[in-house]
């Protein structure tokens, strides 16, 4: 509450401006806010509460611990103390409270003992997860407590337990961690070895997540030079590796089978051995399928179609001219050669690229005016092909050579009717029929039944336009008058056939003159498609793929020819044989050779599936062509 100001002011006392309060810096005591735990003292306060022996302490210590491991800037050497400290519950439960687990399986352990495990479990918990941080994990593979500790671990503890698992765990994981410089120790020496309780666990364990770990610490353990003494070609780690292989579904498990399948198979007496396993040819197959379902692709369209065009397949045929009955009339009274020129005149138009035979030119004029030779005399042959050039003079009767000789007036060409004909047109007695189109051509096959019962001659012509078929009897006659409305009527069509017809794009037209001469037309639409991969494979697939090139070179094993003797007589001409008193067999040491011929078998059995593979990577997809050919030579081989 504010004060009134005095109206007076005694005269030993001064008065003062206004005063603001001071605001004094103190230590941000938020949650999650860890400066003041971290001071770099050996007074800290965690540590001093680790090494109190009061419970609560101990529990708040670790809970504060809990939350800074994970932390990158967490190192735990600026904390004087704090790792000895951590070391300490973990050492006494992997030495002795292991004991009293063991004791309580089915009953609750006593407070006391309870509480100890706990804080062994949070303490190998901090230390595993601060060693995921390079300075902390440099600071506890130095430490001369760790690899004791981890070993006791691995060795005394039975990881079946319920009660042990997840320290075994931890215990593990932090192994991974530092397994960079481990050395196992000699078999034969006392020392604590951890290697047996990893292989019983990869290959024997029900528990997920320590066969994950337990391949992964084996794989890094026997990546180093100094530790491949130890593989054992009848490893349990390797059975199991092979047996988890097919789970594409887990995909930590898988990539930890395939670590440690690359770990063992490095080893070259390794890999010789693993070729003579019974489970080889279907590990080979699931690496393949690996690679298979690990790659992305995608699908790539292109386009080779050739240039074309495509014309309407129903055309409007426009038919030839015919002389009409007044044309006719007109045309006979005339004196020849005057009615010959003049015929032409009417029949036929001058075209550069025209060509008719000298046989159609008489036999258009030999029709159209035969039937009046009694009273009006028609020409010879040869005269109607010489009046060609009279009437035309750019046209030039040829002969074209064969066989068999063509006799051609090139330069003309029949003239066409300015309208379309009907479809249905009745063109009897040569094309003057009266009567109307018709709907249909059954109808206009009736009408043409109609022309030749009306005939009293019994045998008459056919006289549709100028059809040149010579008398004949009226029953041969009415099958004959069907050839004449097939060209009436479009040809039926399959339900899928499109209304287009494809021509080459060099002015070809349709109809085509010559049908059987006809180049076969480019496809309107041609479209290449195929499937290339996205990117590279990922690191598990590559494991994969060095696997696989490990069997491989192993399998197919570069054998050198046998160099020539060096005698008197041929030393330096390889090409002399010489006849051996016995034939050299080659020994197989150890079953190699068996050993490649079952390699080559296998590669020869998943060649197939090779060819499917595809990669990015042009060095990597040069190993994929090089073991399906390989795969190929080795079917002799085999």
């Amino acid at each position: 509450m504010a004060i009134p100001p005095r109206t007076t002011t005694p005269g030993v006392y001064r008065q003062y401006g206004q005063q603001h309060p001071v605001q004094r810096v103190g230590p941000n005591v938020t949650d999650d806010y860890e400066r003041w735990y971290t001071e770099a003292t050996p007074s800290n306060r965690m540590v001093l509460s680790i090494r109190s022996g009061i419970n609560s302490e101990i529990a708040w210590a670790l809970d504060r611990l809990y939350r800074l491991c994970a932390n990158d800037q967490f190192i735990l050497k600026t904390i004087p103390g704090l790792t000895d400290a951590l070391f300490e519950w973990p050492e006494w439960y992997a030495t002795e409270g292991y004991l009293m687990a063991e004791q309580y399986r089915l009953f609750a352990m006593p407070d006391a003992e309870h509480r100890k495990r706990r804080h062994a479990l949070e303490s190998i918990f901090i230390l595993r997860n601060s060693a995921t941080n390079e300075p902390n994990a440099y600071e506890l593979a130095n430490h001369f407590r760790t690899l004791p500790l981890l070993f006791n671990a691995l060795t005394n503890l039975h990881p079946d337990t319920d009660m042990n698992v997840e320290f075994v765990l931890n215990a593990i994981e932090l192994l991974q961690a530092i397994s960079l410089g481990v050395i196992l120790p000699d078999p034969a020496s006392n020392k604590k070895d951890p290697l047996p309780t990893l292989l019983q666990i990869a290959g024997h364990s029900s528990n997920r997540s320590l066969i994950i770990s337990a391949l992964t610490l084996l794989a890094q353990l026997l990546s180093n030079i100094q530790n491949t003494r130890r593989l054992d070609s009848n490893s349990p780690a390797l059975a199991a590796s092979v047996r988890y292989l097919p789970l594409f579904v887990d995909r930590a498990l898988v990539e930890a089978s395939l670590n440690y399948l690359y770990a063992h198979l490095s080893h070259p007496p390794m890999v010789k051995a693993f070729l003579h396993h019974p489970l080889m040819p279907s590990t080979l197959r699931v690496l393949v399928s690996f690679l298979l379902s690990e790659q992305v692709e995608e699908t790539v369209n292109v386009d080779i179609s050739a240039v074309s065009r495509a014309i309407p397949a129903t055309t409007v045929v426009i038919p030839v001219h015919d002389l009409t009955k007044e044309e006719l009339e007109t045309l006979v009274s005339m004196p020849e050669p005057q009615r010959c020129y003049e015929w032409m005149k009417i029949m036929f138009i001058a075209t550069p690229d025209g060509e008719l035979t000298q046989v159609d030119f008489w036999t258009l004029y030999k029709d159209a005016f035969t039937p009046f030779a009694d009273r009006h005399p028609v020409l010879v042959a040869s005269d109607v092909i010489k009046n060609v050039n009279v009437v035309f003079p750019q046209a030039q009767a040829m002969v074209l050579p064969g066989p068999p000789q063509r006799f051609v007036v090139r330069g003309v060409d029949r003239r066409k009717n300015t309208e379309a004909a009907p479809r249905f047109k009745c063109l009897w007695e040569r094309s003057q029929c009266s009567a109307s189109p018709f709907e249909a051509p059954g109808e206009l096959y009736d009408h043409l039944l109609q022309h030749l019962e009306s005939s009293e001659d019994p045998e008459p012509p056919c006289l549709w336009a100028t059809c040149p078929l010579p008398s004949t009897s009226k029953q041969r006659l009415r099958p004959h008058l069907l050839t004449h409305l097939s060209s009436s009527q479009p040809p039926a069509k399959h339900p899928s056939q499109d209304d287009t017809i494809t021509v080459t794009a060099d002015g070809e037209s349709y109809p085509f003159t010559d049908p059987t001469k006809r180049q076969p037309p480019p496809l309107r639409q041609t479209n290449i498609s195929y499937t290339r991969p996205v990117a590279d494979p990922p690191s598990a697939a590559l494991t994969a793929l060095l696997i696989i090139r490990i069997l491989f070179r192993s399998s197919f094993v570069a054998t050198s020819e046998t160099a020539p003797r060096v005698d008197g007589e041929h030393f330096g001409f390889p090409g002399v044989v010489e006849d051996d008193e016995g034939d050299d067999v080659v020994e197989d040491i150890g079953g190699e050779l068996e050993g490649e011929r079952r390699g080559r078998r296998a590669f020869v059995g998943v060649r197939r599936m090779m060819e499917d593979v595809r990669m990015k990577d042009e060095a990597l997809m040069s190993w994929m062509v090089e073991m399906v050919y390989a795969a190929y030579d080795g079917l002799f081989r085999s």
